[in-house]
């Protein structure tokens, strides 16, 4: 009959086997886990450093996008690019800086013109372009009839150096040429420089539309015949 074990013999057996499966257990997890995994530690430094390369590019379109902004901010004044280059505002000329005067009257074929000249009074060149604001005032600065109209074409602009000057021509008919009537003569003549908010005047000389006729040409260079 063969001795059976001791109880301290069987517990260091059971210990024994205990360790041997726990280890076989572990080894067969490590040899099911994919190639691919990564540790926790590692997953998380990667993904900061894909977040990180991710923001990186993120950051770089937008810096694309804000220097085509940029762009068409740098362009985006188009106006102000285009008064720069075909705008006289800066150097046109204002009623400070002008001196006006009305001709006599020039009568032919039942038609009246009266030359309209605006010259540089001022220190510097200014630049006129276009038509003037004409209208006739009687002696208490009321309005006689309507403003003149625009005759012709707006033509090139005029530069101005100090002492030099521009006209344009006031144009009626002489009474009984059309059927109308003729308005109240004139006192005065009530004129804007092109472009200007600030108005002059001068001495009407009698004049006084007929027909209803009453038109302005476009300033043109010199001083009328």
């Amino acid at each position: 009959m063969s001795p059976q074990p001791s109880p301290r013999h069987t517990r260091t057996l059971a210990a024994a086997l205990l360790a041997v499966t726990a280890a076989a257990a572990l080894t067969a997890c490590q040899d099911g886990k994919p190639a691919s995994a990564k540790s926790p530690s590692s997953a998380a430094s990667d993904g900061s450093s894909s977040g990180a390369a991710s923001g990186a590019n993120g950051g770089g379109t937008g810096a694309g996008s804000q220097h085509t902004g940029g762009s068409a901010d740098s362009g985006q004044p188009t106006a102000a690019r285009g008064a720069a280059s075909t705008d006289h505002s800066s150097n046109r000329c204002t009623a400070a800086s002008l001196r006006m005067s009305l001709g006599q009257p020039d009568q032919g074929a039942g038609n009246i013109r009266y030359a309209l000249t605006f010259t540089n009074s001022g220190k510097a060149s200014c630049t006129l372009r276009g038509f003037p604001g004409v209208s006739l005032l009687a002696k208490n600065g009321q309005s006689v009839g309507k403003p003149a109209t625009r005759e012709g074409a707006a033509g090139a602009a005029v530069t101005l150096a100090p002492g030099k000057s521009a006209h344009a021509v006031l144009h009626t008919v002489a009474q009984g040429t059309k059927g109308s009537g003729c308005w109240p003569a004139g006192a005065s003549v009530q004129a804007y420089p092109p472009g200007s908010k600030e108005s002059m005047t001068a001495r009407a000389s009698g004049l006084q539309v007929c027909g209803d006729e009453f038109s302005v040409t476009s300033l043109a260079p010199g001083a009328a015949a």
